[in-house]
């Protein structure tokens, strides 16, 4: 058997999906976690964390989730948003006064939350060491002119998203995004989830390797891809870089857009906190807030000239679409690169993850399994057509 851990009488379909992968799908290290009207489901794991020391993945193995950390950070505006601490229609700058400059004075979180804001990347080129420690990243964003009228394009904000929100968290809280996360919700729920890896959690990290096969990368002067890299202070995907996705600098550091590390039953109990409650706990939010953040608000081809790659977004997550097919019109995920993949669903009552060390490129089918399989196990309808 190439997994431990368990599923319950009737979500066997996922653990015979996940069984597949590495059977066909050439797995290294993987988990998928799913929990169902606040309840695990299912938590598997197997494979190698490690490929150089052949160290296996157990239950405590963590990874790094790219831009699952968007996840993270939509959820902290979304409570302060439920709180009446928010408002997500109204300019950033009511909170952020410095951030009303060169055109920027009527974007809304909500915008940014929909990578519709006009400010896709910091133009300055920052070093490595500026953007770990927080300030010049904001300064540059303050000093930063949109690239088109706000609210009125879609480009995917990489980096940006989560230091733009990010700092909105901190002038309302007193807290950077990734120490308020732990604060109002990570540490009363347990969960194996961070923006800023605890040192001492480094020996439990498992090792990002990528597939054979890969295609090769866009021009690194193209737009997305100086928005992936900070204009290049950032490896893409430079795993073993200082500066890459395995190196703790980057880690430890907080790079709330697309620098989370988690279990995949951390991010899993994050989306069922938000959908159902977990273990009999309240709802993280309420079904108003997911209604709107479920409302399509952008989506299709880039500003840059990017094709139509089948995402649509909501408010701060990704919807039932083309890119990933799920549940239906009330599920809201997010994608990390290489195939980490988490979602939830309050129709449903479902919140899922599935991490991976072993990076995939297009046409990689083994998220797309285990969520066709819990479909099936949920006896939810097939996918209608989409747009």
């Amino acid at each position: 058997m190439p997994y431990q851990g368990t599923a319950d009488e009737g979500f066997g379909a996922v653990a015979d999906a996940f069984a597949r992968n590495f059977d066909e799908g050439g797995e290294l290290g993987a988990a998928v976690t799913v929990f169902v009207n606040g309840r695990k489901a299912v938590d598997l794991w197997g494979g190698t964390a490690d490929d150089r020391t052949g160290r296996p993945w157990d239950e405590a193995t963590v990874l790094p989730v790219m831009s699952c950390a968007k996840a993270v950070v939509s959820v902290c505006v979304l409570l302060l948003a439920e709180e009446g601490r928010l408002d997500l229609d109204a300019p950033v700058a009511d909170c952020w006064p410095e951030f009303a400059r060169h055109g920027k004075e009527g974007i809304t979180p909500r915008m940014v939350l929909a990578h519709t804001a006009g400010i896709p990347l910091a133009e300055r080129t920052l070093t490595f060491e500026e953007l770990t420690a927080w300030t010049p990243v904001i300064r540059a964003l303050e000093e930063q002119s949109p690239l088109w009228e706000p609210g009125t394009a879609y480009e995917y904000h990489a980096h940006a998203f989560g230091f733009l929100l990010g700092e909105v968290v901190r002038r309302l809280t007193g807290l950077t995004p990734g120490r308020y996360f732990r604060r109002a919700v990570a540490d009363d729920l347990g969960l194996r989830t961070w923006i800023g890896l605890p040192p001492e959690e480094l020996p439990r990290l498992a090792r990002l390797v990528e597939a054979d096969g890969r295609p090769p990368l866009p021009d690194p002067d193209l737009l997305p891809m100086r928005a992936l890299t900070m204009n290049g202070a950032l490896p893409f995907p430079g795993l073993d870089d200082p500066h890459g996705y395995n190196a703790p600098a980057l880690l430890t550091a907080e790079f709330p857009g697309a620098g989370a590390v988690s279990s995949a039953r951390g991010l899993a109990a994050l989306y069922a906190a938000v959908a159902t409650g977990v273990d009999g706990g309240p709802r993280l939010l309420g079904a108003d807030t997911v209604t709107d953040m479920v409302r399509r608000q952008s989506g299709g081809a880039s500003w840059s000239g990017l094709p139509d790659f089948g995402a649509r977004w909501g408010t701060g997550f990704l919807l039932d679409s083309p890119f990933r097919r799920l549940l239906g019109p009330r599920s809201f995920a997010t994608s990390g690169a290489g195939g980490q993949f988490a979602f939830g669903d309050d129709e449903f009552g479902v919140g899922f993850a599935y991490t991976a060390n072993l990076m995939g490129g297009s046409g990689d089918q083994r998220c797309a399994r285990l969520i066709t399989a819990l479909r099936a196990c949920l006896g939810a309808p097939e996918p209608r057509p989409l747009d």
